[in-house]
């Protein structure tokens, strides 16, 4: 057997106003919402979960955007646009900060690998749906 893959789901969750939810983690610094899905996991249970569990927002999926996949580290990673429906932004143990952004105070905070990319796709549905492999 070869080695397995990873499966993960990343939302652009959006309030009333159009902000876009973003948490600070230790490693990444700003980025949306994501995680890895369990085994026996839908990856539309697992996306919702991933967000309240991370922001304390509760997320009503409104899209499948696409996938990236990262060749070297074999993970596929299933992008989301969702809305906040509920919740209250808190930290967790995964975030150091929770808010609510404008699409270009995201553009500026988030600067891991090509997440400010993920926005802008998930954000354009003449992009979708997308297949990334990089």
């Amino acid at each position: 057997m070869g080695a397995e893959h990873s499966l993960s789901a990343g939302a652009v969750v959006l309030n009333d106003e159009g902000k876009i939810l973003l948490i600070r983690g230790q490693k990444r610094g700003w980025e949306f919402p994501g995680g890895v899905i369990e085994r026996g996991e839908s990856i539309a249970v697992g996306i919702i979960r991933e967000v309240v569990e991370e922001s304390g927002i509760i997320m009503e999926i409104t899209k499948f955007c696409g996938i990236y996949q990262n060749l070297t580290e074999g993970v596929c990673a299933t992008c989301w646009l969702g809305k906040a429906v509920g919740g209250e932004p808190r930290r967790s143990e995964e975030s150091l900060e929770v808010g609510f952004f404008t699409l270009e105070q995201a553009l500026e905070m988030v600067t891991w690998g090509n997440f400010s990319e993920r926005i802008q796709k998930i954000l354009s549905p003449e992009d979708q749906p997308f297949f990334v492999p990089f």
